[in-house]
């Protein structure tokens, strides 16, 4: 096969990165790179899909480690697992094939960024506002490296590997059909054990708060973490930008810890929360001199969930102000943002967050259970499948109100030469009703199987 052929396939198994914010696969695989590195290391606290899909797929996980090696030409492989997840880096090292090897990590937060992971996993630096691939390097999850797999036998995307944990009786780790609501996802796990809750969907550090049952799963799906309400994390979680902004005004001190913990500055990126900070004391001129020490924030919340004293919220302040500086044309190129680099704090390896300690501050080392794998999750009543599950442009539907789709069909085809890819139908079943951005499918009661 080749290399455009490679990319075609992925392609039209509609991949996207299944470990952050589903950036399209196939685009990633254009370049040639030296090193291919499975992202495994999986940050979130109470999370278990990445260490689930290694311990009982490690073999598939590397031939699709292998394919995208052969692909864009790589000469070695990394395999990158927190060293606490014992039994998934012994599955993955007898697997391993030539010019491959375990990359073993901290159990430490964000220890799954991308940039934390080449950085420590190669000793280089992703370009601020860059790309891996111009240092040589591809990342990608291993949830995404196993559908690459999946999609080199004939399988597209058609479900998303998801742990749901937390205030629930039985955790667990399953796949789920795209287009299943959240509603219909938490009856797996049982009774919801906190009388009222949110749902912390994507991890309690950068997942953000749901109420609406109604959400459903996307490609990008990777857990639901279910919180009391009234916990103190769940008030956090959910103040409006009103009001984390007046209190900043009103409260900082400009200690600075925001910025001397937050993981990319401590590799040398531009970013210093505490200059974003200051800028809601000031108007401008003043205050657009510094809202670019915002544009590199990954928005990890190690300064507002660990850090900061007063409790304030700098993660949230940063990403406001990235929105801001898009709209009113003041975002930097990235050669502005390189100039501005630095060499790696001397003190980056004793800045670390050790994730039990990181539990126990946001209250969450009760509701630490391990999330085991299941197949017998309940079929979905009924599947809205979004056209735009990643970055990029939105799927266009094939389908009309009344056709009969078989799973794994084409429901959307990828927009015509734009980064998009198409979407599958997740069941066999019936189209309901077809709009610009969703397509709704009542699927045939039948217990729903992830063909391997």
């Amino acid at each position: 096969m080749t290399q455009q052929e490679f990319i075609r396939t992925i392609k039209e198994a509609g991949i996207v990165g299944a470990g952050g914010a589903g950036f399209p696969t196939w685009k990633k695989l254009e370049n040639p790179v030296d090193t291919v590195i499975i992202n495994g290391a999986e940050c979130e606290p109470l999370l278990f899909k990445d260490v689930t899909l290694m311990e009982n797929h490690a073999p598939e996980i590397i031939e699709g480690l292998q394919a995208v090696m052969e692909a864009v030409g790589a000469a070695e492989g990394i395999v990158a697992i927190k060293n606490k997840n014992r039994k998934a880096i012994e599955r993955i090292n007898a697997a391993l094939k030539k010019n491959m090897r375990v990359f073993e990590m901290e159990d430490v937060y964000p220890a799954g960024d991308e940039y934390e992971v080449v950085f420590h996993a190669t000793g280089k630096r992703i370009p601020a506002g860059g790309f891996p691939f111009q240092i040589g390097v591809l990342v990608q999850n291993v949830e995404t490296i196993y559908n690459i797999r999946r999609a080199l036998k004939g399988f597209p995307v058609t479900d998303s590997l998801v742990t749901v944990s937390g205030a629930v009786e039985s955790p667990l780790t399953a796949w789920f059909p795209l287009g299943m609501s959240y509603g219909d996802v938490l009856k797996a796990a049982g009774a919801i054990t906190a009388e009222n809750y949110i749902i912390l969907d994507g991890g309690p550090m950068m997942g953000k708060a749901v109420s609406d049952l109604n959400t459903t799963v996307s490609k990008t799906t990777s857990g639901l973490v279910i919180i009391d309400s009234e916990s103190h994390l769940a008030g956090r979680k959910s103040q409006s930008e009103h009001t984390f902004r007046k209190i900043g005004k009103s409260t900082c001190d400009q200690c600075s810890l925001c910025t001397e913990m937050c993981p990319r500055y401590l590799m040398g990126y531009p970013i210093q929360p505490h200059l974003v900070m200051r800028s809601l004391l000031t108007s401008d001129p003043l205050s657009s001199s510094l809202t670019h020490w915002a544009q590199a924030c990954c928005e990890c919340n190690v300064c507002s969930l660990w850090a900061c004293p007063e409790e304030l919220d700098p993660r949230n302040v940063c990403a406001t102000t990235k929105r801001d500086l898009r709209q009113k044309g003041m975002w930097q190129e990235a050669e502005q943002q390189q100039s501005l680099m630095t060499e790696a704090h001397p003190l980056k390896e004793y800045r670390s967050v050790p994730t039990q300690r990181l539990m126990r501050k946001l209250g969450l080392d009760k509701l630490y259970r391990r999330a085991p794998f299941r197949e017998d999750i309940p079929s979905p009543h009924s599947l809205r499948i979004s056209m735009k599950q990643h970055i990029g442009a939105a799927a266009e539907p094939l389908v009309s109100v009344g056709d009969r789709v078989k799973k794994g069909q084409p429901l959307a085809r990828a927009a015509e030469a734009a980064l998009s890819v198409p979407v599958h139908a997740p069941r066999d079943g019936v189209v309901a009703a077809v709009e610009e951005d969703v397509i709704n499918i009542i699927p045939d009661n039948q217990p729903p199987k992830l063909a391997r």
